[in-house]
């Protein structure tokens, strides 16, 4: 706490710096979400490389499609 503040409130550029880690943590949740969904990741047995290459294919598809009806 800064001399001056009120005690139990946080400077504003806490706020901004929590409000972007909020967004971007946000994103994660997302798409960790979305990646549960997709069954065949469960039993996915493969190297790291490989697999950050089907879960980068299945959310350009997962994004593609709900783009396709949201409009």
């Amino acid at each position: 706490m800064d001399i001056g503040e009120a005690p139990g409130r946080q400077p504003r550029r806490q706020k901004a710096v929590n409000r972007a880690h909020a967004r971007i943590r946000a994103r994660g949740e997302r798409a960790n979400a979305t990646l549960k969904t997709w069954k065949i990741l469960i039993k996915l047995r493969c190297c790291p490389r490989r697999a950050t290459t089907i879960v980068r294919a299945i959310l350009v598809l997962h994004h593609v499609e709900a783009n396709r009806y949201a409009a």
